[in-house]
């Protein structure tokens, strides 16, 4: 029998080179909680809805989802937040104007969440706005149960709900509103913003109807004013935003979004502007058929949520 030296002998040398050289080897990086990776996506979920699901708990109150899924998918999702109006002080998650918005996501393949938060005149801002920032941290802490795609989340509202998600868009975690609820470790950025018709500035802020039922003031130059304005938290990387406005709107003037709009280009954030033509609040009909459709109108939210999420 020949000798098995000549073979083990280089064997034991490059096994004992590898462990030194092991001992130099940079560590393994532990990411960051807000650096979540996609999740394997879970086929089952296909086509469900999953209702009142608690996202956070404030004040002993359970927060409530619903969750839309797409029929078809080939990985983890992109997402799309509905935040309802109402005057910060009524509506539902499966209500409001940019509710119609919903299924033709869903039919589009986002994951799309609807929120409700706390109303007033029984909770003060900022809590609507913490509750919809907790909502999006959950979703990330949550990624791979619900099979989405923490980096591609986008937000949308309508009236209160449009004020919020411009907010969520423009404040960041030092803007002190993302409150007390759980998953303080993960982000609460988006991706993309859709406002639909959203007060944004102290002259409709400071209503007499809305400033201490929702702020808890009478003050109009009260700090609490200039903190619910997104347009004083706007920094260059904020996410691109798509506003649409009715033209006729006498519920919120088409000058909130226009401020909002010149604020955004002026920081070199994208946005673009569309104002309907024959719209009122909420794109009813005024003095003729909005333009664009509403028809229209889901096309054009579609391809800027597909422009920046997909």
């Amino acid at each position: 029998m020949k000798s098995l030296r000549p073979i083990l002998l280089p064997l034991l040398l490059l096994s004992t080179l590898a462990c030194n050289l092991s001992r130099f080897a940079p560590p393994t990086a532990t990411p960051l909680p807000t650096q979540t990776s996609a999740a394997p996506f879970d086929a089952e979920k296909l086509g469900s809805t999953l209702t009142d699901i608690t996202f956070c708990t404030a004040d002993g109150q359970s927060l409530l989802m619903d969750m839309y899924y797409p029929e078809q998918a080939q990985g983890p999702l992109p997402v799309t937040v509905y935040v309802h109006g109402g005057a910060w002080r009524m509506g539902d998650k499966s209500s409001g104007a940019g509710y119609r918005f919903v299924e033709p996501l869903r039919r589009q393949g986002y994951l799309v969440v609807t929120i409700n938060y706390r109303l007033s005149p029984d909770y003060k801002f900022p809590a609507h706005i913490e509750d919809v920032k907790c909502a999006i941290r959950h979703l990330r802490a949550n990624a791979e149960s619900y099979g989405l795609d923490p980096e591609r989340v986008g937000a949308f509202g309508g009236s209160a709900g449009g004020h919020l998600v411009a907010l969520l868009g423009t404040s960041d975690e030092n803007a002190n509103l993302e409150g007390t609820g759980d998953y303080r470790e993960y982000s609460s950025r988006v991706q993309a913003v859709v406002d639909m018709f959203g007060p944004i500035y102290q002259s409709f802020l400071c209503n007499p109807q809305i400033i201490y039922n929702v702020f808890g003031t009478w003050d109009c130059q009260a700090e609490i004013i200039s903190i619910a304005n997104p347009g004083n938290s706007i920094t260059p990387d904020d996410p691109p935003f798509l506003i649409l406005h009715g033209e006729y709107d006498d519920v919120v003037p088409v000058n909130q979004s226009e401020i909002l709009h010149s604020l955004l280009t002026s920081a070199g954030v994208p946005s673009e502007l569309i104002i309907i033509q024959n719209a009122g609040h909420a794109f009813e009909s005024v003095w003729g058929a909005p333009d664009p459709s509403i028809t229209a109108l889901k096309k054009i939210v579609l391809d800027f949520f597909d422009q920046h999420l997909k």
